[in-house]
């Protein structure tokens, strides 16, 4: 262990939030992945900062991860300081039609409080089983919605080390694309507007959207959710389906039977046999149809 490094980030937060080899299995929603050096879960913008800081100064790699919904850890771990903005961060704060949310508060989270409020528009994110804070870097979308739509600003910290916001019109948000995710700021929170609305109507369009994704989506195995991006002109589900991929696997790392477009953790499979996998159904897809298939899951750690 490097006890200067530990120590410097035990002084940042608290001892109680610095884990050491920690198993990232325990924080993806795949429940696969090696066991990070350190894990470090910092409270507030102040703490993310300076944890951050410690990481830059002591030249140690470092990764930003949320509640783990669309990440992919190796066998190996992570040979560095993984931070996590998640449920220490997830302050959520509704005034008028605005909804102010720190960027470890779910999606979830964040859709109960508009119901709660009355307020509307933000119904096509309930069922997302991400965070704020991917869900901006994303610009994370469903059902006719996307988070463009309801942005008003972004808080991040950026290269520099300064804490700062950025406006809509600023964020270059596009399909699974933001100007965050280009430059590789780390969002610490960010405010939504929404509109007033009926709370029978919001809460009716939010199970029904609920039911569509029971119905469509295999919410009973652990996975990282879609696995591929859309491809324009396809649907890449669609695809991996016309492929002769539906149940496909590799180990226990299967092609979902129930919505082709999902990876799922079938037993105890590793990150191996998912890469394996994501790459095998690539080359198929490419092969039939001369469609690129680009992951949408993001990898930690070396494969």
């Amino acid at each position: 262990m490097n006890q200067r490094l530990y120590e410097r980030l035990a002084a940042a937060l608290v001892e109680e939030r610095v884990l050491v080899s920690e198993p990232m299995k325990k924080h993806t929603t795949f429940r696969i992945g090696g066991p990070a050096d350190y894990f470090v879960m910092p409270q507030s913008e102040e703490e993310a900062a300076a944890a951050i800081a410690v990481c830059r100064e002591e030249q140690v790699p470092y990764s930003i991860v949320g509640n783990g919904s669309n990440l992919l850890v190796s066998d190996a771990g992570y040979r560095g300081v993984v931070i996590q903005i998640f449920k220490e961060m997830s302050g959520v704060e509704t005034e008028g039609v605005r909804i102010c949310a720190q960027a470890g508060a779910s999606l979830a989270k964040i859709a109960g409080a508009a119901l709660e409020a009355g307020l509307t528009g933000f119904e096509f994110a309930a069922g997302i089983p991400g965070t704020l804070g991917g869900a901006c870097v994303m610009n994370a979308g469903a059902y006719g919605g996307e988070m463009k739509d309801v942005l008003v600003n972004v808080t991040v910290l950026d290269e520099s080390g300064r804490i700062r916001k950025i406006e809509n019109a600023d964020l270059e948000l596009g399909y699974r694309s933001s100007i965050i995710a280009k430059k590789g700021y780390i969002v610490l929170g960010a405010e939504i507007e929404l509109k007033n609305g009926s709370q029978d109507e919001i809460r009716e369009r939010m199970n029904e959207l609920r039911e569509k994704r029971v119905s469509k989506q295999p919410l009973e195995y652990p996975s990282a959710g879609s696995t591929f991006k859309r491809p324009e002109g396809y649907f890449a589900g669609k695809l991996i389906q016309d492929a002769g991929l539906r149940g496909f696997r590799v180990g226990d790392a299967m092609v979902s039977e129930k919505h082709c477009g999902f990876v799922i953790n079938a037993g105890e499979a590793s990150a191996a046999e998912v890469d394996s996998l994501m790459r095998q159904v690539s080359e198929r897809v490419q092969a039939q149809f001369g469609v690129a298939l680009e992951p949408e899951v993001k990898r930690l750690g070396e494969f």
